[in-house]
């Protein structure tokens, strides 16, 4: 059952696709507080209840004892400390006493305080806000009502489910054929390359510098021929300068963000004074996406879309100002508090609540300050691009994923969980970010493999690897400065040769699940406790996952460890691999065990009563033979699995599974 209730005059966010009329009253279980601000709802939590959900947020699977804000936010120092991400995603789910999720569906700031104020008090304070409270016979049934109520998953290409090597310093055709010809000489698999903002003329949205990239149509299709896709960065502003065609377009038919007097509101990012496309206006939304197309028709065949929160390094007017501030203390003699004081008028120029707060959209419920509306800028940016898509090729479905989102999006796109570190803490907060994304519809997900900040290890690397095959989005990327982390230049090329091989060999069974799941609002990684909810132990475990129907995964998170504990919540079959082909495999009953983890292999868990295809390791997707497949198997019974035989590339062929039947 799902009731919605209104507050206010909430922004038309389309994050649902089924339309329900507010129910009046209070919004049981929770009590309703009208505040100077917006609206306080609350709940008293159960002693041992726990909250999931939020998507992308740091901390554990288990949201209890912090304080979060849904606040689409760009700074890469993500430590514990923080309220907010890159991405928000209102959709908690209370499992405890009472199970129930609840959507609170606002473009603008939610905060929940989950027992950060009074430990046994949940708080959501919103301002104009939809809210939904859901409930269902369990935790996996109140999701798929949820997923429901907003809709199915974006399933991209199947190419997208391989490996993709990235980082912001390939400058030209010469590093793109380097990364390629690294991984083909040590045989080590690749499906993707990724190209940064270096690509482009001037940092030019659609344009391709053609000193760095002569002839970049032939680059592609020579790469793809061998398997291996070229994915450009798309950013959200376009540079103001005469000549460019997307700048002085959007600026004849209006399609850019204005300030409160009507004129187009200028900001800086990386080309310096820039607009923002108004993708809150459909027209604007849809023209914008139409851009696409220049790099479309060069053969490109998938995109990420970056600086989309939007990311403002400074408004015009703002750093003006700011620089006048400080001319007024040249020759002057500055005690500390006028040094802060000057210094401070830079500290604040980026992502500015001012600046939020001095530009509008037309969006097609009225035209809205940015602040109310900010958390939908990213979803509808990429939405644009998806929208496009279906007109340019109505079949075809093509690799588009976001840093910014809001739940909505994940009906044209995937997310990546924005600029994270070579930190070892990043690993685990990847692990636990993944059943809130899943629960929120977000199934084309993945961090940065290895770290995009700071300095990563060959242990880390491989590591974060026997964790990262098993999520759908698998990009090894790092920014610029950073330690090189392709996996050629380590040196147990051996060990990344297999472990990334591994993923291949298990793709049947991953992707299987993954369009199961997109289709019928399932959840591929889930928290032990919802398939065991009576298991109190279970509830706890904060660090294993269970990966589609069959499995659970129990990865290393510590510098130097030679293995870890694992919870095994039922009798299950362990697998012990060291490559596709190559696993060893023994029964372990309930209980917690210490197991050996060598950096070279993977072990997981197949759950009793089922079965997991396995094919041959291969070098890419398109070489993957999927015909000749064996099975890990812990049954007593024929066991019937369905497994995906689409082509991989068109959406009609989604319908195509095939249902073998599996002898014990």
């Amino acid at each position: 059952m799902i009731k919605k209730y209104t507050y206010g005059k909430p922004i038309q966010t389309d994050a649902t696709v089924i339309p329900l009329n507010a129910t009046v009253g209070m919004p049981a279980p929770f009590t309703v507080t009208e505040t100077e601000t917006g609206v306080q709802f609350a709940y008293a939590m159960d002693r041992d209840d726990a909250v999931f959900g939020l998507g992308e947020q740091l901390r554990g699977m288990n949201k209890r004892g912090w304080i979060y804000e849904s606040w689409n936010y760009d700074d890469p120092s993500i430590t514990e400390g923080r309220s907010c991400l890159y991405g928000a995603h209102n959709f908690i789910l209370i499992f405890g006493k009472k199970t129930f999720g609840a959507f609170f569906d606002c473009g603008g700031k939610v905060t929940f305080d989950i027992g950060y104020s009074d430990p046994d008090l949940l708080t959501v304070c919103a301002k104009d806000v939809d809210v939904y409270v859901i409930e269902g016979e369990n935790a996996l049934d109140i999701v798929k009502k949820f997923r429901t109520l907003i809709g199915p998953s974006y399933i991209p290409p199947k190419w997208a489910f391989g490996y993709a090597q990235s980082k912001w310093g390939y400058k030209c055709e010469a590093d793109i054929r380097t990364v390629y010809e690294g991984y083909r000489r040590e045989d080590i698999p690749l499906d993707m390359i990724y190209l940064d903002i270096d690509y482009m003329q001037d940092y030019k949205d659609f344009t391709v510098n053609v000193e760095r990239y002569p002839d970049l149509p032939a680059l592609s299709a020579e790469l793809k021929a061998d398997g291996v896709y070229l994915v450009p960065i798309i950013d959200a502003a376009v540079k103001v300068q005469a000549g460019y065609s997307v700048y002085e377009e959007g600026v004849e038919k209006g399609y850019f963000c204005t300030d409160k007097e009507g004129e187009p509101f200028v900001i800086g990012v990386w080309p310096g004074d820039s607009l923002l496309p108004d993708v809150l206006n459909p027209a604007a939304r849809l023209w914008f996406g139409s851009q696409y197309k220049a790099l479309l028709d060069q053969g490109i065949e998938g995109f990420w879309n970056d600086m989309n929160e939007p990311a403002i390094f400074y408004s015009k007017t703002r750093l003006q100002s700011a620089l006048g501030e400080v001319a007024k203390a040249v020759g002057k003699n500055l005690q500390v508090e006028e040094f802060n004081e000057v210094t401070g008028n830079f500290h604040h120029l980026a992502n500015s609540l001012a600046d939020y707060d001095s530009f509008y959209h037309n969006a097609p419920d009225g035209r809205h300050v940015h602040t109310d509306a900010h958390n939908l800028y990213g979803y509808n940016m990429t939405r644009g691009a998806a929208e496009y898509f279906e007109e340019y090729a109505p079949d075809r479905r093509f690799l588009l994923f976001s840093r910014s989102s809001y739940i909505g999006l994940h009906r044209y796109a995937g997310i990546w969980t924005g600029d994270n570190c070579s930190w070892w803490s990043h690993l685990k907060h990847n692990i636990a970010m993944m059943p809130g994304l899943d629960m929120c519809g977000f199934l084309y997900a993945g961090a940065d493999l290895g770290g995009h900040g700071d300095r990563t290890t060959e242990e880390l690397m491989l590591r974060w690897l026997a964790f990262g095959i098993f999520e759908p989005l698998l990009r090894n990327h790092a920014t610029q400065g950073t330690r090189d982390q392709e996996f050629y230049i380590f040196k147990d090329k051996k060990a990344f040769r297999n472990l990334l091989g591994i993923r291949y060999s298990i793709l049947p069974y991953l992707y299987s699940e993954f369009v199961t799941c997109a289709k019928n609002g399932g959840m591929l990684s889930r928290p032990l406790c919802f398939d065991y909810p009576d298991d109190a132990r279970a509830r706890t475990v904060e660090d294993q996952l269970l990966i589609g129907d069959s499995i659970m995964i129990a990865p290393v998170i510590e510098q130097n460890a030679r293995g870890r504990y694992v919870y095994v919540p039922a009798r299950m079959k362990m697998i012990r691999m060291k490559a596709g082909d190559r696993y060893t495999e023994r029964i372990v009953e309930k209980g917690e065990y210490y197991i050996e983890v060598p950096l070279d292999e993977i072990v997981f868990f197949l759950k009793e009563g089922k079965v997991m295809p396995l094919a041959k390791p291969a070098k890419n997707v398109a070489s993957l033979d999927e015909e000749h497949l064996t099975w890990l198997k812990f049954i007593s019974e024929p066991t019937q699995y369905r497994i995906c035989r689409d082509d991989g590339f068109s959406k009609s062929s989604l319908e195509n599974f095939e249902t073998v039947t599996v002898e014990p």
